[in-house]
């Protein structure tokens, strides 16, 4: 088994202005690989590397506005930094955001593309991931997402319950991986999705095997003729088998 998650998805009205948002948010760099793409990723990092889950943004059209089942944690070190962090996005464009959370000490914002994300307080497990903390995908069952995504990933569980289920990276490096419980039917496509890398990159089609006897199923969104292998989880959320382009 070696497949790893090494980057996040947002399908994007404007790939490059929704890029340079976050780039910001982050304080990474960014690149693009063609147009309608662009790429965010730590200076100096070398891709793909545990350390860091990278941001992909990708133009498409969009169909509808759903709730999306896919969203950022964003780490923060003190109040001070949580309060800095919160003020400089509003100043790039975020907006205060109600999913319901009530009152909680995390703030819930969307970016200028109307995609929510959440600027966690300081909190001591997200200390060493770098600025995103987690990447939290809603599900109906935790425990089942939990059994299918240990076995798709090289990643170890390191918490399970009916409630959630966390993972990160063997290494104990970087963000986690989070799936919460959450109502609410799927509906639509995920406007957020994950990408994941085999290693090495030519046992794709064994990996993407693999992945069909735990459960995935194939899925068409028209993307035609590319290198990558799109499937759906067993709660039916998208996610990419990258290959070589």
């Amino acid at each position: 088994m070696a497949l790893r998650l090494v980057q996040v998805n947002f399908k994007a009205r404007d790939d490059s202005a929704l890029g340079r948002f976050w780039a910001e948010v982050l304080g990474w760099g960014m690149s693009s690989e063609g147009p309608g793409v662009t790429n965010l990723e730590p200076e100096g990092f070398v891709w793909p590397d545990p350390t860091a889950v990278c941001v992909d943004l990708v133009t498409v059209p969009d169909p509808e506005t759903v709730k999306d089942r896919v969203h950022l944690d964003l780490a923060t070190t003190s109040a001070a930094h949580h309060a800095e962090l919160v003020a400089r996005m509003k100043g790039l464009g975020a907006t205060p955001a109600d999913v319901g959370q009530g009152d909680v000490p995390w703030t819930v914002l969307a970016d200028p593309e109307g995609n929510v994300f959440c600027v966690l307080e300081p909190r001591e497990r997200y200390r060493d991931t770098g600025p995103i903390a987690a990447v939290v995908v809603d599900c109906a069952d935790p425990r089942a997402m939990a059994r299918f995504w240990d076995e798709a990933l090289d990643w170890t569980l390191h918490e399970v319950t009916d409630d959630h289920a966390v993972l990160r990276s063997a290494e104990g490096v970087g963000p986690y991986l989070e799936f919460l419980r959450a109502p609410g039917a799927r509906t639509w496509w995920n406007r957020v999705h994950l990408d994941l890398l085999p290693f090495p990159v030519d046992d794709k089609e064994a990996e993407v095997a693999r992945l069909r006897a735990l459960g995935a199923t194939d899925l068409d969104l028209g993307q035609g003729d590319v290198p990558w292998t799109v499937l759906a989880d067993p709660e039916g959320n998208e996610f990419c088998v990258l290959g070589r382009g």
